[in-house]
């Protein structure tokens, strides 16, 4: 089955990786890229699961050897994308969500033209500054350069084929699994999948 690679990027807090994982658990043709970060874990979070945790050293070795799809630095942290990954994952039929920026997704755009982007807004920016401060993770001014962040972001959203707002989370989540549902419908997937079908039914 051909397989689709999705970038979904939201503001820190926004909600896109709770989205994905709750997304992954119903439907199990969906996979989320763990990627590879510099930045220490935060409470909670377990390595492989969330990001796999590596050292600078290691992590610039990584990218010397060209083993990232797409890399970039956020907040002082590097982040990367294992590329072998990628393209094992879906050699074997399952659709990849990338949690990762736009200047990320304008790398992986570069490799994999049919990258549907997904962009996920908050219903407001108080909101997203409540959401922020409930996960007590990050100090006011992290916060303030978070949302600051999030405002300069939104230029970027024509770039992406859908929007989701997540307001009400499960409303959201239904309409993620429609976008995936839909995207595996069109006519050029479905011929490629129903191929031997299609030809039959032409038959005189």
């Amino acid at each position: 089955m051909q397989a689709n690679l999705y970038i979904i990027w939201s503001p820190s807090g926004g909600g896109k990786t709770s989205l994905v994982t709750a997304l992954a658990t119903i439907d199990h043709n969906v996979r989320r890229s763990v990627s590879h970060t510099t930045r220490p874990p935060r409470e909670g979070e377990v390595d492989g699961r969330e990001y796999h945790f590596v050292d600078r050293a290691t992590f610039q070795r990584m990218t010397d050897a060209g083993e990232f799809l797409e890399n970039a630095e956020v907040y002082g942290n590097y982040y990367g994308t294992s590329s072998r990954w990628i393209e094992e994952t879906l050699a074997a039929g399952q659709d990849i969500f990338l949690t990762i920026d736009w200047q990320g997704g304008v790398q992986v755009r570069a490799h994999f033209p049919d990258l549907i982007g997904i962009y996920v807004l908050p219903p407001s920016l108080d909101v997203l500054r409540e959401r922020l401060e409930a996960r007590d993770q990050d100090s006011p001014e992290v916060i303030a350069k978070r949302l600051a962040t999030a405002r300069d972001d939104l230029s970027h959203l024509v770039e992406f084929d859908y929007v989701i707002i997540n307001d009400i989370f499960e409303t959201a989540l239904a309409d993620l699994a429609a976008i995936v549902q839909a995207e595996r419908l069109k006519c050029r997937v479905q011929t490629q999948r129903h191929e031997s079908l299609i030809r039959n039914l032409m038959k005189r």
